[in-house]
């Protein structure tokens, strides 16, 4: 079978043939003068050559051990290049995340920040659409991350925050005889579409104590959502966290039911997730759950 040349043989001759000294090739690679001498003697053996001549007072390469060196340099950075390349740490082409508009807008921008300055390089992609339909997606690996509501009846996920879930309303008209749009019947609502947990759970919330209610205004899009009550066609639910300033919180001394606390959870696709992925759910944990998370 054809010899090997050990690289770090290759190492210790480079080392000397820069240092031209044994001693001081040996500082350098924290090994000891006659450890070096008997690596550059294998080195010989293996090549079946002289690399260096050696006197009293000097060490000069051969022609040989001129020669060696120009490969010897080559191979060891090869070598070196191999071993930064494979251990880098994991990374993927991009990162898919799903999660419904509202927490993509009010509570990921911290998130994504984070996970930049990290990776830089790695994009990462966020599909918005209702929790039910990201939870059937992301168990068929088509996403890498979903953070959703999670189902009153399910306890699927890693729960990541606890939410108290709020009724709201435009500001108070400055028209004094006007009638405050909570008190219309039926209520005008701007809702998400079918599918959303907030939805459903403030409809079965106004038809528990018999509330008439009429759909006034759907999208998907929270910013749209906000624009839609904040313009009057309608009071609508939605998670404390996804509130803007603008709008009005209604109580149960407006007439509206209270509604249960939402839990916030976070899936992740089957298999190892790659070290990006698993600092973008880091990252989750850490900035949108915080404390929150019961």
């Amino acid at each position: 079978m054809p010899a090997n040349l050990d690289t770090d043989l290759l190492r210790a001759f480079v080392a000397v043939a820069d240092a031209r000294s044994f001693t001081r090739a040996g500082d350098t690679l924290g090994r000891t003068q006659a450890a070096v001498s008997q690596q550059v003697r294998r080195l010989e053996e293996v090549v079946g050559t002289r690399v260096f001549q050696r006197d009293t007072k000097s060490v000069h390469l051969t022609q040989e051990g001129e020669l060696l060196l120009t490969y010897a340099r080559r191979m060891l950075t090869l070598n070196d290049e191999v071993l930064t390349l494979m251990r880098r740490p994991a990374t993927v082409a991009s990162v898919r995340i799903g999660t419904p508009d509202d927490y993509a807008t009010m509570l990921l921008p911290g998130v994504l920040a984070r996970f930049a300055a990290a990776y830089p390089d790695v994009p990462v992609e966020v599909i918005c659409d209702n929790s039910p339909d990201l939870v059937a997606e992301i168990d068929k690996g088509r996403y890498d991350l979903a953070l959703v509501t999670r189902h009153p009846d399910s306890r699927s996920g890693e729960l990541v925050r606890r939410e108290p879930v709020a009724w709201v309303a435009p500001p108070r008209s400055t028209v004094v005889d006007s009638i405050p749009i909570e008190r219309e019947n039926p209520l005008p609502l701007a809702l998400f579409p079918k599918g959303c947990v907030v939805r459903d759970l403030a409809v079965a919330a106004l038809e528990g104590i018999g509330r008439g209610w009429r759909v006034a205004f759907i999208s998907k899009s929270v910013v749209a959502v906000h624009g839609a009550v904040l313009g009057g066609l309608g009071v609508t639910a939605m998670e404390e966290c996804t509130v803007p300033p603008s709008l009005r919180r209604l109580t149960a001394a407006d007439g509206f039911p209270d509604l249960p606390d939402i839990d916030i959870a976070l899936h992740r696709a089957p298999g190892m997730a790659a070290k990006p992925v698993r600092l973008l759910a880091e990252a989750i944990h850490d900035l949108v759950g915080g404390n929150r998370a019961a």
